[in-house]
């Protein structure tokens, strides 16, 4: 394979991840649904060898990079998902309650914001479809990078989401949440009156995971476990930041992420706080990130897979 430095160490670093979690899977005697997770490591994998075949050829180094990045971006995606999970049942009592009196002193409540929304539906309806674009606003960012030759750029985009990904992970191990939707009720008017990514009942299946741990995992039941810091926060920091600025790209990342901050307290039902910590994270995941990409240069490159001057940066 021919890797870059970034991209050997997201590969070393999914390699161990899948490693730790066959140790585990095995050791909890934890049902998996192996077609599902064949399937979805096929589709990183495809993309990623296609990668190393233009990469090969010597010829649309955009093309190789971007289809590279793409399938190590899902190929994490999905070790980081179960390494999560292997957490279960949680060791240490959750710091929800903390939480919830820095929101009561902050004066905010998920269930009045939601009961508040919903009697804007067409509002609340398009919160929930902008939730839904985090997944997909990165891998357009990982498209426009390699495709304008900002290779650096899009080495530190994923090193950064990596990093970002165990932070939040290891973090949530030691002080594990469930957000505010495990605590509160919503009237069944509400629940109808707009679409919720997450509601109480998700709220609830994740405290049941916290106590009883996983039996069955499969990629088609995957929760989002952690609720602070908010990931989906620390996602659109990463769209915004490093998508390349034009007038086109700023406009449209800037609304959608503008509209993220109430999106990802309806929809999320998180606590006000977790975006403050989605944002300590990235804040310290950035610049760790942007001093490895420094020092994992390009001078054992092969000749076709030099730099072509593009800084390190998005625009």
């Amino acid at each position: 394979m021919i890797f870059l430095p970034i991209e050997k160490l997201i590969f070393t670093t999914i390699i161990a991840l899948l490693v730790f979690d066959v140790f585990w899977i095995y050791q909890k005697s934890i049902y998996l649904d192996v077609g599902g997770y064949f399937f979805s490591a096929i589709m990183g994998l495809i993309p990623l060898a296609l990668g190393q075949f233009y990469r090969l050829r010597g010829r649309e180094a955009g093309l190789g990079d971007v289809l590279t990045a793409s399938g190590l971006y899902i190929l994490f995606t999905i070790a980081a998902s179960v390494f999560n999970y292997m957490f279960l049942p949680i060791s240490f009592e959750p710091i929800d309650e903390m939480l919830m009196r820095a929101d009561n002193a902050l004066g905010y409540s998920w269930p009045d914001i939601v009961t508040w929304i919903s009697q804007y539906p067409l509002v609340g309806t398009a919160l929930h479809y902008v939730y839904l674009t985090s997944l997909p606003q990165l891998l357009v960012t990982i498209i426009v990078l390699g495709f304008t030759g900002k290779r650096r750029a899009l080495h530190w985009f994923l090193l950064t989401g990596s990093i970002g990904a165990l932070l939040s992970i290891c973090f949530w191990i030691f002080f594990p949440t469930f957000g505010a939707k495990a605590y509160h009720d919503l009237t069944p008017e509400v629940i109808a009156a707009i679409p919720l990514a997450v509601d109480p009942a998700y709220g609830q299946e994740l405290m049941r995971l916290g106590r009883e741990g996983v039996a069955y995992l499969s990629p088609r039941n995957i929760l989002g476990l952690i609720g602070f810091p908010s990931f989906h926060i620390f996602m659109a920091l990463m769209s915004v930041f490093f998508v390349p600025r034009h007038s086109f790209f700023i406009a449209v990342f800037g609304t959608l992420n503008a509209l993220m901050l109430p999106a990802v307290l309806i929809q999320g039902g998180h606590h006000l706080v977790d975006i403050f910590g989605g944002m300590i994270c990235f804040a310290i995941t950035l610049p760790i990130s942007r001093y490895i990409v420094e020092r994992l240069d390009d001078k054992k490159m092969p000749a076709n897979l030099k730099s072509n001057g593009a800084e390190l940066a998005a625009d």
